[in-house]
């Protein structure tokens, strides 16, 4: 998780001199410590989240997409010093806090449903996007490293494992360029995802169920997998947030093996992210049936409206001007491994189902 702004840091310090400015704000705060000068920017996207409900009650399209286009009418915000604090901590807290909550929709039994042969395709569709970007890189004139950073970011949880597998590789020139590439690319193509494969996939005639595990198992980053996913329906929602899970969970094996094979120092303490451990969490007492059901449906409510506001933030924050400016091989090699990946995956379900 990213360090809290200096400004934060300093603002702190003059109000109370108690405080060191060198005093670590802990990891789970640092984002609601962002929220002191940025609050208006979670005004903007909780008020784009409501018209998008509004909007959506009374015309039936997907309260997502309304949530992402209306979004993207607000863009010249996402830097803006008083917003950018506020739309940050919607798409990433907000959207980490409403995963999680989506454990309460599912059960361990419904993933005893799923058995190991669903596990088995999920790692056999991440190795194979991963090596894929080593593969194809040199052949596009790229370096390896690129090629590997866009796999697992296109293989596990899209900007996140494209941040986390950059930490885990040693420092290079142009590291960071990449870095950013992959992020504008993965976030860029995850939002085509979102409103296309929704579309693409009915057209198809695949079952909610089906749809739902492609969806998990080919869009790239969590929000987009989870507005993808209920757009269709809760069924297919909750298959898609479960198979995306699984990918996640994947994600520190994978950091664990670049680190060994690039040999890099940086690699440390490489866990499990906080909001899938809750989301286990949350999903083991809605097992237990200990709740009230009226408590846990106002929670999954909770949850809806977060990952409505997350969507929101994201559609802020998302400048598809951005890609214009980009390397036409780089493009390439990243749609390149989101279309086998799509390829393998629909191949998949068409032989053996979910």
């Amino acid at each position: 998780m990213p360090a809290p702004p200096t400004s934060v840091l300093r603002s702190s310090s003059r109000r109370n001199p108690s405080i060191s400015p060198h005093r670590r704000i802990d990891g789970v705060l640092a984002p609601f410590a962002a929220l002191r000068h940025g609050y208006r920017g979670l005004i903007v996207v909780v008020t784009v989240a409501l018209c998008a409900g509004f909007l959506s009650d009374h015309y039936g399209a997907p309260v997502m997409l309304f949530a992402l286009l209306i979004g993207m009418a607000f863009h010249f915000l996402a830097d803006n010093e008083q917003c950018k604090g506020g739309i940050d901590f919607a798409a990433k807290t907000l959207l980490r806090m409403g995963v999680a909550l989506l454990g309460f929709r599912l059960s361990f039994g419904q993933v005893a449903e799923q058995g190991w042969l669903s596990v088995a395709v999920i790692v056999g569709l991440v190795v194979m996007t991963i090596a894929s970007g080593w593969l194809f890189a040199p052949v596009l004139k790229r370096s390896t490293q690129l090629g590997l950073l866009t796999g697992g970011a296109v293989a596990i949880c899209g900007a996140s494992a494209a941040l986390a597998i950059a930490a885990a590789m040693p420092r290079r020139a142009g590291l960071d360029q990449d870095t950013l590439f992959t992020v504008v690319a993965v976030t860029t193509l995850s939002t085509v995802a979102m409103i296309a494969y929704p579309i693409v996939f009915s057209m198809l005639g695949y079952t909610d169920l089906q749809a739902g595990f492609l969806i998990g198992a080919t869009i790239h980053d969590v929000a987009q997998v989870v507005g993808a996913g209920y757009s269709i329906s809760d069924e297919a929602g909750n298959m898609a947030t479960l198979t995306k899970l699984k990918r996640v969970l994947l994600l520190p094996l994978v950091i664990i093996a670049i680190a060994v094979f690039f040999r890099a120092p940086e690699a440390k303490g490489v866990g499990v992210p906080l909001f899938v451990v809750m989301f286990i969490v949350f999903m083991a007492i809605n097992s237990l049936g200990v709740l009230p059901e009226p408590f846990v449906a106002a929670l999954v409510e909770t949850s809806r409206w977060m990952l409505i506001a997350a969507i929101a933030a994201l559609g802020v924050k998302t400048s598809l001007g951005a890609m214009v400016g980009l390397g036409g091989r780089h493009v390439a090699l990243v749609c390149l491994q989101t279309i086998l990946l799509l390829a393998a995956a629909m191949a998949i379900v068409s032989f053996i189902g979910t």
